[in-house]
């Protein structure tokens, strides 16, 4: 096959209940990894080709081809995902735990290569360690609720950054409330960074947790993970990562970090609504107490009182949403064959061309890293007098899709004294086209709303 033939495509064929065995795996139930289809080196990942795995990108929207610019809100799904939850349930589906029919333990089979496919890929020390959870929400309500209000004490101290969405401020708001800690935050600099240092001038030995996000959902801000997990560490606290938008894009490695705590979501990553992960040390989760009570996360249970199942199972209480843990894992699957340095190379070049778009525009506003190193694939912008929703309809009429509004991070707006942005995320399935047409939608937005337009 001539090379220009052999570019990456990431389809995978089959799901988690087809993975075979791999003898001595570190991860039980573990599949093989699976070789893109065409056996290409990964530094030639195609992003046209694999849209053509996302059934979605068959529609129009307005007349137009659907450009879809919202990444960073979720993610689309290639065909191997939608199979994979559409067989679990044309095939598998049963309850897992305390079944002997074939269903039930078919169906628990491949709930745990899911959560040994999550932990393979953050490079977790074992399954053991990541627990099912619906979304980063509710894996940094988990810490908040199982560790924070056991452990903290009133005067003790959590640590933001200025950056944090509000999932990762409104739990430490309603702990401080009802046990008296105090929440402080990191100041980001003028590109909207956080660094190590003014980590260090705000930690103090009172503060118990660091939580703060690998990437921000607003700005695109890339922080120095392993750096700040440092500064928490060297001050006795304990560090948890939001990777709600880092995990989908970048190569994660938890122990390489030294993170406490990783929080991230399913949906953002090419799998369905409603799963996602925490992951934590072993022996922090030992010192957790359940979140929520009910069936699954029990040993034994008396009138008068209960004892928890072993780590991570007590606290998944109830029955989760079986096919999308299951689905999870071809996402994996999918994002494993693309290879996610190959991934990084391609956001990175489009995020140039975007930020290029975007600053030879006048009456343009860009916020966060000029350096496209120095952030993911996510840009945050205002056009001079046009409200980011009208920005957002315009572009809406050129079937572009972006985000508009404060993003879950109404102090960070504030800090930037604006009251919203429009916001435009990309992902493996962009393409040079797609910013093409986002450059259009904006001098579209310009000449509608005369920009620039001599009086």
């Amino acid at each position: 096959m001539p090379a220009a033939r052999r570019a990456l495509r990431c389809e995978v064929r089959g799901g988690p209940a087809h993975a075979g065995r791999r003898a001595g795996a570190d991860f039980p139930g573990e599949g093989r990894r699976r070789r893109p289809r065409g056996g290409g080196p990964v530094s030639a990942f195609d992003a046209a080709r694999a849209r053509a795995d996302f059934p979605i990108f068959n529609r129009r929207v307005r007349g137009k081809p659907l450009v879809y610019l919202d990444s960073a809100a979720t993610t689309q799904k290639p065909n191997s995902v939608i199979k994979a939850l559409t067989a679990y349930y044309e095939r598998t589906n049963a309850n897992i735990h305390r079944g002997v029919h074939t269903l039930a333990e078919e169906g628990e089979k491949v709930i745990e290569e899911s959560r040994a496919k999550a932990a393979r890929f953050v490079n977790a020390e074992s399954p053991s360690n990541m627990v099912f959870v619906r979304n980063t929400t509710e894996a940094i309500n988990l810490v908040a609720h199982g560790w924070a209000r056991k452990h903290m004490r009133p005067g003790e101290e959590v640590l933001v950054t200025e950056l944090e969405h509000h999932s990762n401020l409104v739990p430490w708001q309603l702990l401080a409330k009802d046990k008296g800690v105090r929440l402080r935050q990191v100041p980001v600099d003028a590109e909207g960074r956080v660094t190590a240092e003014a980590a260090r001038r705000t930690i103090t030995p009172k503060t118990r947790l660091f939580a703060f996000s690998a990437m921000s959902n607003a700005l695109g801000t890339l922080s120095p993970v392993a750096d700040l997990v440092k500064v928490a560490h060297d001050s006795g606290a304990l560090a948890l990562v939001d990777g709600a938008q880092w995990v989908p894009h970048m190569k994660t490695d938890v122990r390489a970090w030294g993170c406490d705590f990783l929080a991230f979501s399913g949906h953002k990553m090419l799998a369905p609504a409603g799963v996602g992960f925490l992951y934590g040390k072993p022996e922090v989760l030992e010192k957790m107490d359940p979140f929520l009570g009910g069936g699954g996360m029990i040993q034994e249970v008396w009138f008068e009182r209960s004892t928890w199942n072993t780590v991570p199972h007590r606290f998944e209480a109830g029955t989760p949403s079986l096919g999308d843990c299951a689905a999870f894992g071809a996402a994996v699957d999918y994002l494993e064959a693309c290879g996610m340095d190959a991934l990084r190379a391609h956001e990175e070049a489009l995020t140039l061309k975007l930020l290029e778009v975007l600053r030879g525009e006048a009456g343009v506003t860009v916020y966060g890293p000029s350096d496209p190193k120095e952030r993911g694939g996510v840009v945050s912008f205002n056009v001079e007098g046009v409200h980011p929703h009208d920005v957002g309809q315009v572009f809406d009429s050129e079937g572009v899709a972006v985000r508009v509004g404060h993003h879950c991070c109404q102090p960070l707006m504030r800090k930037l004294q604006t009251g919203g942005t429009a916001r435009a995320s990309l992902y493996l399935y962009n393409t040079e086209e797609d910013v093409a047409a986002f450059a259009r939608g904006l001098k579209k937005v310009k000449e509608f709303f005369k920009v620039g337009a001599k009086a």
